[in-house]
């Protein structure tokens, strides 16, 4: 068969299997798998094993791409963002991202860290005196607490790797915890500025540099780029990182002008079925917005993350606009664990890392990189691979239904050269 007509076969083949997995499909690829060495028969997996999720009526809607080599090779989108209107998805569709907003808080660091404003071990107290005397929650051998003082300053580098001791709030029971909740660390009717301040004079969880401990420390990240930069996040987010790659959609509040893209965020109920979680005309992402979470603050579209990894794939560039240098990409994409967060997956800046397939468990590759969303939106990065994957949901509690690595096995195992 000629060239030209096996590559109208495939695409024809690909249009037509995206009919029959799901009416909302919308199939809009650059290229043809086959031409940077993947399968199209096996990328078609992706649909076969996540679609059931939408039929079945587990997610309302979902969306999943696949870039490899500078081509999109796979995009699809399953479902409704809104049930309720039978509002289908697609790829205008506005999501919350939660903590995929943490890697563009880290690369706005970084390019600071570029500039000379600090360096990677300098103490936070510097620049956020809230944290001067910081205080360490502590059990004596009788079981009564008490507070010492930490052995070490927090760093910058312990807010990008986690390990600067502090805790969420939400995610644990600890006693630290509870006083999180009790002062409302993470409340939205406050200045981020204010959030900080009171989070200073909360104890840690740990000593600084002990332990890898998921928490708000990119919150006080972003906060650190407000003093060091002298301007608000969104504005440092909006003119030296969207504006530049042209992600126009990525915003930490969506305009009523655009509240008809915005998805509907669910949950599981007691019984499994879907409850609205967040319905977007009374969210708080509708509302103006003042605390600036740069831990998890930020509604984007797909398109918009494709040309945030589109960059950190090409070493800290897109089309001519150059945000990091590639040093500093390698470096925010290694391992900085002594050991690891999870089996087979240490964290570099902002970011966890492969770094051993066997204990992770998984096919892809040593030192593939990424990170997720509470309401179970996924990205990763594969240099060697020259490859990025998204898969993207809105649904409560984050990793239901094992989307992430479902999604990562069927765009792996389409890789055949």
């Amino acid at each position: 068969m000629p060239s030209r007509f096996r590559r109208l076969w495939t695409m024809c083949s690909l249009l037509l299997l995206a009919t029959v997995v799901t009416a909302q499909a919308q199939i809009t690829p650059t290229a043809e798998p086959e031409t940077v060495g993947m399968s199209a028969d096996r990328l078609s997996r992706i649909s076969e094993t996540l679609s059931p999720h939408v039929e079945k009526g587990q997610i309302s809607g979902l969306m999943t791409m696949v870039y490899r080599q500078g081509e999109v090779v796979h995009f699809n989108t399953y479902g409704d963002r809104d049930r309720q209107t039978d509002a289908p998805m697609t790829k205008e569709t506005l999501f919350r991202i939660y903590s995929m907003t943490k890697p563009i808080t880290t690369v706005a660091a970084l390019m600071l860290y570029e500039e000379g404003h600090f360096h990677l071990d300098d103490p936070v107290a510097e620049y956020l005196p809230a944290f001067e005397d910081a205080q360490v929650y502590d059990t004596t051998a009788a079981g009564q607490p008490r507070k010492v003082p930490a052995r070490r300053p927090i760093t910058i580098r312990d807010l990008m790797t986690h390990t600067s001791g502090l805790t969420y709030g939400v995610f644990g029971n600890t006693p630290v915890d509870s006083m999180y909740t009790a002062v409302g660390v993470l409340d939205n009717d406050q200045t981020l500025a204010a959030a900080i301040d009171t989070l200073g004079t909360l104890p840690l969880l740990h000593q600084p540099g002990e332990t890898w401990h998921y928490s708000v420390s990119t919150d006080v990240l972003g906060r650190l780029v407000e003093v060091v930069s002298g301007t608000t996040l969104d504005t440092f987010f909006r003119t030296r990182i969207f504006e530049p790659l042209g992600m126009d959609d990525t915003m930490f509040e969506v305009p009523s002008s655009e509240m008809d893209r915005f998805a509907t965020n669910y949950a599981v109920g007691k019984d499994g079925s879907l409850v609205v979680q967040d319905r977007k005309a009374s969210s708080e992402f509708a509302a103006p917005v003042q605390f600036l979470s740069g831990g998890g603050g930020l509604v984007s579209t797909m398109d918009d993350y494709l040309r945030f990894a589109r960059m950190l794939l090409n070493e800290g560039a897109l089309d001519g606009t150059r945000l990091l240098s590639p040093k500093t990409v390698a470096l925010m994409t290694q391992n900085h664990l002594d050991g690891t967060h999870a089996p087979g997956w240490g964290f570099g800046l902002g970011v966890q890392v492969c770094t051993d397939l066997a204990a992770a468990q998984t096919i892809g590759s040593e030192g593939m990189y990424g990170w997720s969303g509470a309401a179970n939106t996924f990205f990763f990065i594969d240099p060697k691979e020259e490859l990025i994957g998204m898969a993207w949901t809105q649904l409560f509690p984050h990793g239901r239904y094992e989307i992430g690595s479902t999604f990562r096995v069927s765009v792996y195992q389409a890789i055949v050269e």
